[in-house]
């Protein structure tokens, strides 16, 4: 169930990063799903937080990490997967590899036919600096 609970962190980024602000009510909304275990609410809710609390050093750390590219440039499915990965990253909710695969999975599922392979790449920079 893990991954459909990182697919409802992205979304809820996702949606964060129109309006700038947490939305609680899509937040209880997404948490009403009796598919969730209580560690998959739990996980959501945390995420969620980290990831809005954290989110100018996860656009820091993933700016350091683009290549002839600037953060404002990058697709907005792709820029909700990269901060959820990058914070699930630094705070080591998952192998690393986990987090990378389901990451680019969601930026395939969602983003351009681009999106793995620039997701992958970043999220792969990223790793290999805080291993």
């Amino acid at each position: 169930m893990r991954r459909v609970a990182r697919e409802l962190v992205f979304k809820l980024v996702f949606e964060y990063t129109f309006y700038g602000v947490a939305n609680e009510d899509t937040l209880d909304l997404l948490l009403v799903d009796a598919d969730l275990t209580d560690d998959d609410k739990k996980y959501i809710s945390d995420t969620y937080a980290g990831v809005l609390s954290e989110e100018e050093s996860l656009k820091k750390t993933i700016e350091t990490h683009l290549t002839n590219f600037s953060i404002d440039r990058i697709y907005r499915p792709d820029l909700a997967v990269l901060l959820v990965a990058v914070y699930e990253l630094g705070a080591k909710t998952a192998p690393v590899p986990v987090i990378i695969n389901e990451a680019v999975d969601l930026s395939k599922k969602y983003g351009t036919d681009k999106s793995g392979a620039f997701v992958n790449g970043v999220l792969a920079k990223v790793a290999k600096d805080l291993n």
